[in-house]
């Protein structure tokens, strides 16, 4: 160890940690033995982001272990952080140990330091603070393999002493995972401590792999249900996740989940590992989605509660065939009611999800539950009406009056575009909507999709041709193309269509999308085989699947396109 006495004699200034110069660092060190409470805790911090920086680590590094490990000793105060400090410094995997990347790397650097110093070190292991004891017992872990004899049998048996009399079960807890590390296997399933039997679990989870042994499952369950949440979220070198361990056995991991969700789902742990489970093991949502029936009958008035039981059901619900009416029921009862829930749980996963007024409607649209068109109407909000659109295109007359309805009350922007693409689910049946379809055309707000759906919905009144023709001649060539291909659909003419495809296809420019375009008019494009075959083989693949797929569409044959973009073109 070394005093702060001796911290000039290290040329700070010429090594380097997160923000640059370490030149810093002796006084951030200096600062750690300040009177100041506040003074001292504010230099950990700024120690914690430099030398330390997320998980990376510097040339400085390895320099302070020394200066850190004597400060541990000596100074008024922090002694927990410091050894946190000196954990997450040298934190390493197995494989970290075996790459080429650790020899003579600052890791490398760090843990030789800590060795140094861990003699040290070891009566922490019985400070009178129990969070003190832990991080000891971390800073230990950490360096396990990489011990000399004379140290590794010292460590070994304080760390047997901690195991066998510390008055706090999660200090022995931590103890007989870094008795384990130390290649003493011991896994007594049978402790009278919950915290030792569930540490003891997750070992012989992790050490025998999966499907786990049904009292394994059993403690995981029982124990893991109301964790100490500090020591839930401490992170073993070498060690896997809890919530990881069970994705890895999705029978063992559901009823795992299941239980703690019936627990009431402590912070919220048995609901991210069903979803955990359903995002890997893609069968599973029917089972995963009823464990968190009780959250949805049992947390009304619980915004949190509820937010996170339908932060999962609302983005897999629409895998399941058919969601059974025990999920489905009280999905309804939510949405009537308009629960207020929190939308903590639906933030970060991304648009649609967040920000929704009514989850719990939105969840019953995506199960395809007919109950939901009686509520929609009432909940106008672009996302659920293009989400109904698409869950619910024999429900024409239900719901293009209310995207009519939305259109007319001004919806603009990129909704505006969203309602109207919406009204293609319904084909002719969207025939209702040719009104607001047109003043799309006429105002230029959305106007190249209302012209996709004008062709869609086969209604050639003179008016409507004639507004496509007059859209056709405008200069943005989106709208201009399907303005053309909606007035081929609405005709049978195809010649305007294929003159500006032509004139498009010579250009060269968004190829993909024009032969797309040229697809869709079928047979009447043979005009166009000349200008379509080059791109069979263009060296970008979008354009030469864009072209295998015009040409099918044109003359009805899979053997060219296929012989010249064989891996993108789907055969028969």
């Amino acid at each position: 160890m070394r005093s702060p006495a001796e911290l000039d004699t290290v040329p700070w200034h010429s090594l380097t940690h997160a923000y640059g110069s370490a030149e810093d660092v002796p006084e951030l060190i200096r600062a750690v033995y300040s009177e100041d409470a506040e003074v001292a805790d504010e230099a950990l911090t700024e120690l914690f982001g430099t030398v330390h920086h997320q998980g990376s680590v510097y040339p400085a590094s390895a320099p302070s272990v020394p200066f850190l490990a004597h400060a541990v000793l000596h100074a008024p105060g922090g002694r927990r952080q410091l050894l946190w400090l000196l954990a997450a410094l040298a934190e390493h995997g197995r494989e970290d140990r075996e790459g080429a990347r650790w020899s003579g790397g600052a890791v490398e650097a760090i843990c030789e330091e800590l060795c140094r110093v861990l003699p040290g070190l070891l009566p922490c292991l019985d400070d009178p603070e129990p969070e003190v004891r832990r991080a000891a017992l971390h800073v230990v872990a950490t360096v396990t393999p990489l011990l000399p004899h004379r140290t590794w049998g010292a460590a070994l048996a304080r760390v047997e002493a901690v195991h066998a009399g510390d008055p706090v079960p999660r200090v022995r807890a931590d103890a007989l995972v870094v008795l384990n590390r130390f290649g003493r296997v011991l896994e007594p399933l049978d402790s009278p401590l919950a915290e030792v039997r569930l540490a003891a679990a997750r070992m012989t989870a992790e050490r025998c792999g999966p499907p786990y042994a049904p009292e394994v499952v059993e403690i995981l369950a029982e124990d893991g249900a109301e964790p100490d949440p500090v020591y839930a979220d401490i992170h073993w070198p070498d060690g896997v996740p809890l919530e990881e361990l069970l994705t890895g056995d999705p029978d063992a991991g559901l009823t795992v989940a299941g239980h703690w969700i019936a627990y009431d789902d402590p912070g919220g742990r048995g609901t991210r590992l069903a979803e955990r489970i359903v995002e890997t093991w893609r069968d599973r949502e029917p089972e995963a989605l009823e464990l968190l029936l009780p959250a949805l009958v049992e947390r009304r008035g619980d915004p949190e509660g509820l937010g996170a039981a339908l932060g999962v059901v609302v983005p897999w619900i629409g895998h399941v065939p058919q969601p059974a009416a025990e999920l489905t029921d009280p999905l309804y009862e939510l949405a009537c009611a308009g629960e207020e829930v929190s939308d903590t749980a639906l933030l970060g996963r991304g648009y649609p999800w967040a920000g929704l007024s009514n989850p719990a409607l939105f969840a019953l649209v995506r199960a395809r539950d007919p109950r939901a068109l009686e509520l929609v109407p009432d909940h106008p909000d672009t996302r659920l009406l293009v989400l109904a659109a698409e869950c619910f295109p024999a429900a024409a007359d239900r719901l293009v009056p209310v995207i009519g309805r939305a259109l007319r009350a001004g919806a603009g922007g990129p909704e505006r575009v969203a309602l109207v693409e919406a009204l293609a689910s319904f084909g002719p049946d969207a025939r209702e909507a040719v009104p607001e379809l047109l003043e799309s055309l006429r105002t230029g707000r959305a106007a190249t999709a209302a012209a996709r759906v004008l062709g869609l919905c086969g209604a050639a009144a003179p008016g409507t041709v004639a507004l496509l023709e007059e859209a056709a001649l405008r200069a943005d060539s989106s709208l201009a193309l399907a303005s053309t291909l909606a007035r081929f659909r609405l005709t049978g003419d195809p010649e305007p269509a294929l003159a500006l495809l032509g004139e498009l296809l010579c250009d060269g420019g968004g190829a993909a999308g024009h032969l797309g375009a040229a697809a869709l008019l079928g047979a009447a494009a043979a005009p166009l085989l000349p200008l379509v075959e080059p791109w069979l083989t263009s060296w970008k693949r979008e354009d030469r699947r864009a072209a295998a797929v015009a040409h099918h569409g044109i003359t009805g044959s899979v053997e060219r396109a296929s012989r010249s973009s064989p891996t993108w073109w789907p055969r028969p």
